[in-house]
């Protein structure tokens, strides 16, 4: 028999899911107009972060850093690309293989986004050491969902 208490965990409010969603969705409006001088978006800004950190990274390094699929990554790379901030190299030992390059005018761009995360941490209302412990309890949770889902599929 199903109680009260089992229909609370149905309510929209009590899902972390939902929190999340609505707290991406939050950071998705703020990144969509911090990033709009840099003439990027979101996903663009994070494949820009990851290659800043690594530059040169094959295709599908830049698809497992980014959690993202080749069907995602490969447009967001060819507007990249068009915008003239990266560009596809493919390697001399295996054709097979693509790296992602910044360009000149990709690797200057790191310069005008330096003060994002600062700009983004202060609309937070977040302390560092709090967003420090909220960045580490997301991933720990990524890595207990990540081994759910190996294990259910």
């Amino acid at each position: 028999m199903t109680g009260t208490a089992d229909y609370e965990l149905l309510k929209l409010d009590t899902q972390v899911c939902f929190a999340l969603h609505a707290t991406s969705r939050a950071f998705d409006a703020l990144y969509r107009i911090r990033l709009r001088d840099l003439g990027l978006t979101y996903p663009q800004y994070l494949a820009m972060l990851a290659l800043w950190e690594t530059d040169g990274l094959t295709v599908k390094q830049l698809g497992e850093r980014l959690r993202l699929d080749s069907g995602t990554l490969s447009p967001l790379i060819k507007r990249l690309e068009t915008a003239g901030l990266v560009e596809r190299r493919r390697g001399r030992e295996d054709e097979r293989s693509v790296s992602v390059h910044l360009t000149e005018e990709g690797t200057g761009l790191r310069d005008r986004a330096v003060d994002v995360p600062r700009r983004m941490l202060d609309s937070t209302g977040l302390t560092m050491h709090e967003l420090a412990q909220l960045r580490r309890t997301l991933q720990h949770v990524t890595r207990h969902l990540d081994a759910a889902t190996d294990s259910a599929a």
